[in-house]
């Protein structure tokens, strides 16, 4: 997978995985990384399908619509593609935590849902329920952030209550936020995030 990994001050802080909304690339969210936790090592990531030209993790049917078949196998590859990059980049593969906005966000849960133990936390800004009916592995407090909008056009606000609650469900310490713009990222909650790390990895 296309990608960029640069080396953080902090040999011993998680190594933060971004993972950009539709459209972007793996230099998208470096900006993020560094206002949340800049002596982290980074690895960003950059969607293998491409719909319309631009970058995405995984096909949809339609808008909201997720090609399910699709995302599991997308899931499965980053997950792999993830263990190589740890044993590539010598980080530790425990404690990667991922940083993820609309689409990105998306995989990153899909990762949770359906590989244990693949994150040791996440940042998720507008994300979805990324699979209904499956059963998600034991999350032992996992610590999620979820940033959401209170008028987002594109999620329901019931969207991310269900993603909030499945997760509290399975065990995950889940830390939510809701502003009130659209689906674009804020600045409060972007300091809110970096908060939420302070208080479960360190400064």
């Amino acid at each position: 997978m296309e990608h960029v990994f640069i080396e953080g001050q902090d040999k011993n802080a998680p190594t933060l995985l971004l993972l950009h909304g539709t459209g972007g690339n793996e230099r998208d969210l470096l900006p993020l990384a560094d206002m949340i936790a800049p002596a982290s090592s980074v690895l960003g990531v950059r969607g293998n399908v491409v719909e319309n030209g631009m970058a995405r993790f995984f096909h949809r049917l339609a808008e909201g619509v997720f090609d399910e078949e699709d995302l599991i196998f997308r899931t499965k590859e980053l997950n792999e593609f993830l263990d190589e990059a740890a044993q590539n980049y010598h980080f530790d593969r425990r404690s990667l935590v991922a940083i993820g906005y609309s689409n990105g966000a998306n995989i990153a849960a899909s990762l949770i849902y359906h590989h244990n133990k693949s994150l040791n936390g996440a940042v998720l800004f507008h994300a979805m329920v990324p699979r209904r009916g499956v059963e998600i592995p034991e999350l032992s407090s996992l610590p999620i952030f979820i940033g959401a909008g209170k008028r987002d056009p594109l999620i329901p606000a019931a969207e991310t209550k269900e993603l909030v609650a499945n997760l509290k469900a399975a065990g995950a310490n889940v830390t939510e936020h809701w502003g009130e713009g659209g689906h674009e990222l804020t600045r409060e909650e972007i300091e809110l995030a970096r908060e939420w790390f302070i208080k479960h990895y360190g400064a």
